[in-house]
């Protein structure tokens, strides 16, 4: 059966704002802000979870062991763009001890991490990955990987507009985004 197509609402008079996206009640929903326009989808399933868990439960380990920085869950809102704005959910993030809010903001922080973790769903089209990726370069990340469980697979994209493919027994290594940080794409599938 075909994936449902991401849910785009009518265009208001105004686009939306960060903040106005942060108070929006969607139960059982996942939202972004692409440009003030409100992006819906809904929640992944048990496959993704489990990969997105294993990722974060590594890097979040290796974080803590070397006080590295911040890890943040599957679906933090970080601001990317403001006029119109854009804020984007990714999957796991990291972000550099030295760039981490002093008080974490009750709305999505304004920056972008330096290593983003996207794992694909079924029903993830293409365009729509790339345009996320696209989002969080241009934004300043250092690093993102898209992880793809069903082709048992991972896209490597670098600020630097290089990227790379990993298969199964190749290893994700953290780079600039999270130096020190390399595990098998195996262990994580």
């Amino acid at each position: 059966m075909p994936a449902e197509p991401a849910y785009v609402p009518p265009m208001t008079a105004s686009p939306l704002t960060a903040e106005e996206l942060l108070y929006l009640h969607l139960p059982d929903k996942h939202a972004e802000l692409v440009k003030g326009v409100l992006i819906v989808r809904e929640p992944p399933g048990g496959r993704h979870g489990q990969v997105v868990m294993e990722v974060g439960r590594l890097i979040a380990n290796h974080v803590t062991d070397h006080g590295l920085g911040m890890v943040y869950a599957a679906e933090t809102g970080f601001t990317l763009r403001r006029n119109p704005d854009t804020v984007r959910a990714p999957d796991v993030a990291f972000v550099r001890r030295e760039r981490v809010p002093k008080i974490a903001p009750i709305g999505y922080p304004d920056l972008a991490p330096d290593l983003v973790i996207e794992v694909l769903s079924p029903g993830d089209r293409p365009g729509e990955t790339l345009a996320k990726v696209a989002d969080w370069l241009t934004a300043g990340t250092r690093l993102v990987w898209v992880i793809d469980p069903e082709r048992r697979s991972a896209r490597i994209y670098r600020e630097d507009g290089t990227e790379t493919t990993a298969a199964a027994d190749d290893s994700l290594d953290g780079e600039a985004g999270l130096p020190g940080f390399s595990c098998p794409l195996r262990a994580l599938l």
